[in-house]
């Protein structure tokens, strides 16, 4: 079974900043980027346990190749990412969110 994956809004809006930032940069890297966030993303649509734990039962996904972390957690037959989350920001503003 696959589960429906949503983005919060700041979680979307991170992910819409990392994507203009490397698309400034090279056009192919925000494509790169958008392809290693997707390919998390379906990752944990999939299974959703899979990653540990963190923070309550906020669990993290590292985007391969990127200095990024997906924040999620389970909820109601779905999956709520709650951060698209560049590693050298302070974990307190993800956590805030919770």
């Amino acid at each position: 079974m696959t589960y429906p994956v949503t983005l919060d809004h700041d979680a979307q809006a991170e992910f819409d900043t990392g994507y203009d930032y490397y698309a400034m940069r090279r056009l192919a890297a925000a494509e790169e980027f958008a392809d290693a966030v997707q390919i998390v993303l379906t990752r944990i649509g999939k299974t959703p346990r899979l990653h540990q734990a963190v923070f309550g039962e906020v669990r993290r996904a590292i985007v391969r190749g990127f200095p990024y972390c997906v924040y999620y957690r389970e909820e109601q037959g779905r999956v709520r990412v709650i951060a698209v989350f560049h590693t050298s920001r302070d974990p307190s503003i993800w956590q805030s969110r919770i």
